[in-house]
């Protein structure tokens, strides 16, 4: 067991606590095995009733995955990079699946791998702390984590917007969008907690007798132009949408969209258009595995965390530099099918 998750049961209530502070709890390979242990354990005690997830100090819910560890990986031989994949993406399958009510406290910052573990839960409780975003474009990687099936399943075109520009959302917009069930100030949490763990058979009315009106929503105020301008699966043809637009804010999303990695963006709204289409969120990430594989190998991971996590110059020399250089061949040789025995799969415990 790894210091870096706290786990324990409370009156019926498994408690799944990430711990790495420091880090903005951001998930490593053996945080996502204690989960899983934690969660195939709980699915046959009667005796648990329900799953809370948080996080213990610090100003984060979770920032993603231990992204450093993943591009020295990618450096080498990619074999520990592909075991955090691996791990990863059957605990978000198994969140996704799992038949008993988890409730997730996204307060504080929710980025990448935090998305992958909350965007499951049932409940899901932002706070005026929560700052929600896919910001893998910056670094070169892609929306994993179930990204492929949750953004495309959100209003309009809020998913491709949020997956292309890696914009950051608070709380409010969470509520609005529909990616938290409720919303409340941070100055509650424990004493909602204390309620829950008191009553877990009174989960679902104690945390609407306990939600607030959220603030108004940023994302509300520019949702028209959201799904005028990005209504394109073809990057060449948003950047045109943004370029005739003028507004300002649509030149905000230029200037943001210049400093992302033209791979990523095609692979996002790629991404989007097939896991709209998938009925099953194992295939959803059988997917996103195969890109995994085939991205980190890509000159544009190694050098999005070079300029963004280690150097910190944040001016990313990304391989194609344009749009037009990132091929449809170059696209789809990054979704291709791996050898059988080297496919994702979701845990023995779940194939029926």
């Amino acid at each position: 067991m790894t210091d870096q998750v706290l786990i324990s049961v409370d009156n019926g209530v498994g408690r799944i606590r990430l711990n790495r502070p420091k880090a903005i709890h951001a998930l490593t390979t053996e945080m996502c095995g204690a989960i899983i242990d934690a969660l195939l354990a709980w699915r046959e005690d009667e005796s648990v009733v329900a799953v809370m997830l948080d996080h213990a100090e610090g100003r984060g819910f979770c920032a993603g995955g231990d992204i450093a560890m993943i591009a020295d990986s990618a450096r080498g031989d990619c074999s520990e990079a592909e075991q955090f994949f691996f791990t990863e993406y059957r605990m978000n399958h198994l969140l996704f699946v799992y038949a008993k009510p988890i409730i997730a406290f996204i307060d504080g910052i929710v980025m990448g791998g935090g998305v992958g573990i909350s965007d499951p839960a049932r409940y899901r409780v932002a706070t005026e702390r929560t700052t929600y975003a896919m910001p893998e474009t910056g670094i070169g990687l892609f929306p994993d984590v179930g990204g492929g099936w949750f953004l495309p399943r959100m209003p309009g075109r809020t998913g491709a917007w949020l997956a292309t520009t890696g914009a950051r959302i608070k709380g409010a917009d969470c509520a609005a969008i529909g990616i938290a069930t409720h919303y409340m100030a941070s100055d509650k949490l424990d004493a909602v907690k204390a309620r829950i763990i008191a009553d877990p058979d009174g989960l679902a009315e104690i945390l609407d007798e306990m939600a607030d009106t959220p603030p108004p929503s940023a994302w509300q105020a520019h949702r028209e132009e959201i799904d005028r301008l990005f209504a394109s699966d073809r990057f060449e043809d948003i950047l045109a949408a943004l370029e005739a637009d003028g507004s300002d804010w649509a030149r905000e999303q230029l200037a943001t969209l210049a400093t992302k990695s033209p791979q990523t963006i095609k692979v996002a709204l790629r991404q989007m258009v097939e896991g709209a289409a998938f009925t099953d969120f194992a295939d959803n990430m059988r997917n996103e595995y195969r890109i995994g594989h085939h991205v980190i190998r890509r000159p544009d991971f190694v050098e999005g965390v070079r300029a963004v996590i280690f150097d910190k110059d944040n001016a990313p020399r990304w391989n194609p530099a344009r749009p037009e250089d990132v091929t449809d061949e170059l696209v789809d040789s990054l979704f291709a099918p791996l050898p059988p025995e080297r496919e994702w799969t979701p845990l023995p415990e779940l194939r029926g």
